[in-house]
Parts: structure tokens; sequence; C-alpha cells
């Protein structure tokens, strides 16, 4: 299998085949255990590091999506449209709900 390196070079639906086939690979090599068929047991522990390393790749497209979204910081890139959302015009609009949290009364 290859490094993290050469993965990262693939497009996401081919990183999706290579897990597809590693997962495949796993699979034949534990029932080629469990028969007593397989010579290198140390193929298992190679595939399942394979499986993990394009799941890696995957998840670091996640992040790298998510950030591009939402910001490094976490939150909505400042200007956006969720942010204006947020926003209102009437500064008393909020405060009686943050006093009534404040002092525990309900009304």
């Amino acid at each position: 299998m290859a490094k993290a390196a050469t993965l990262r070079t693939l497009s996401d639906d081919q990183l999706l085949d290579e897990l597809d086939s590693a997962k495949k690979e796993l699979f034949n090599l534990r029932f080629a255990f469990a028969t007593g068929q397989l010579d290198n047991s140390a193929q298992v522990a190679a595939t399942k590091r394979d499986i993990a390393r394009i799941h890696t790749v995957l998840r670091e497209r996640e992040i790298a999506a998510a950030d591009v979204l939402l910001g490094p910081s976490g939150g909505p890139v400042q200007g956006s449209a969720a942010d204006l959302a947020g926003s209102s015009d009437d500064p008393e609009q909020g405060s009686a709900a943050s006093s009534a949290a404040s002092t525990g009364d309900p009304s």
C-alpha cells in the first residue's frame, strides 16, 4: 500500500475505492488466517494500518473543509450570513432574558 503522502494526491473517490479494496483485502486475510491458509500474519496488521492511513487522510480533508466554511477558530467567518442573522438593531432585545436568567426569575 501507499504512504500517506501518496494517498494525499488521490481524489476523494479514489480514496474511497482504495478504502473499499483494503477492507475487502482485510476480510480475505482474516478468513485465510482463520482457516490456517495465511503464511504471513503480518499482512493483517499492515492492511489495518493502510485502512487507518486512508481514514486519516479523509479526516484531514473533512477538517480542512470545515476550516474553510467556519474559519480556523471554529466559529463562522466574520461578516458571514450566520454572523449577520444573529445581530439585532434593538440593544434592549435579549437583555430581559439575560437578566431573568441571572436572577432565576422565569417571568
